[in-house]
């Protein structure tokens, strides 16, 4: 079942709400490409945060 905004694995409850949100969204695509659920996890994190440094000078 893909991950929400309410539902989202523990190791994202830390992050700001839009970083969470975008690190969702990521995960979810790569589950869909068949990625195994904890590395989609981690890149999915990396990745919201670099988008986040990017798009809100978020610094985490």
């Amino acid at each position: 079942m893909p991950w929400t905004a309410e539902r989202y694995p523990k190791s994202m409850q830390n992050l700001p709400a839009a970083v969470r949100a975008k690190a969702v969204e990521i995960a979810n695509a790569l589950l869909e490409e068949g990625m195994d659920e904890g590395k989609a996890i981690r890149i999915a994190i990396a990745k919201a945060k670099e988008w986040a440094r990017h798009h809100l000078g978020y610094e985490g």
